[in-house]
């Protein structure tokens, strides 16, 4: 997604700036998370810095997994347990119950230090049977509302990952900081 930038940018991963960078994400929201990650490359560099978080938002368990929605079912990052627990989490829930969105913000501290946020969503509802074989995460288990023709019903994991991407809650906040940057 920063591929495209014009003029190019020289992009960097937090562990090729510094391999031994940590932080712990215990804000209360995806922007409190963004801006710890964004606040520990700062301190290592001048440059500007691009930080995000994001993950799935379940209207019926009161936004639930949310800012845990990598570490949901206790270990960070194993996705099928991860899905085990929100599908036990919804057994029996009629389909109309399941509205859910995937949020990404991002955080983008400037070369003069200022922090801007930019939020993208994918809007969608939870499925009881897992479908796919494409991503992670809760890819396997959510069906986005509007999706491109040809894809109505199909969750993100039965979507090619360049559907997907075109789709995606971080595709949506990426736009809305390629944006504002062509504008300042």
């Amino acid at each position: 997604m920063l591929a495209s930038l014009d003029p190019p940018w020289q992009v960097a991963s937090a562990r090729e700036l510094a391999p031994e960078v940590s932080w712990v994400e215990d804000g209360d929201s995806f922007l409190a998370n963004a801006k710890i990650k964004a606040a520990a490359l700062r301190r290592l560099t001048q440059d500007c810095v691009l930080a995000d978080d994001s993950g799935l938002v379940v209207d019926i368990l009161g936004g639930d997994p949310g800012v845990y929605s990598s570490r949901y079912a206790g270990r960070e990052g194993d996705d099928s347990a991860n899905n085990q627990k929100l599908l036990k989490a919804i057994a029996g829930r009629p389909s109309s119950d399941l509205d859910a969105r995937f949020v990404c913000t991002l955080y983008f501290v400037d070369e003069k230090g200022e922090g801007h946020a930019f939020t993208g969503t994918l809007e969608g509802h939870l499925t009881h049977h897992p479908a796919g074989d494409h991503g992670f995460g809760y890819d396997p288990i959510f069906v986005p509302n509007n999706p491109p023709a040809g894809w109505q019903g199909r969750t993100l994991a039965e979507m090619p990952a360049a559907v997907k991407n075109a789709i995606s809650h971080r595709a949506a906040a990426f736009q809305a900081w390629r944006q504002w940057l062509a504008t300042r």
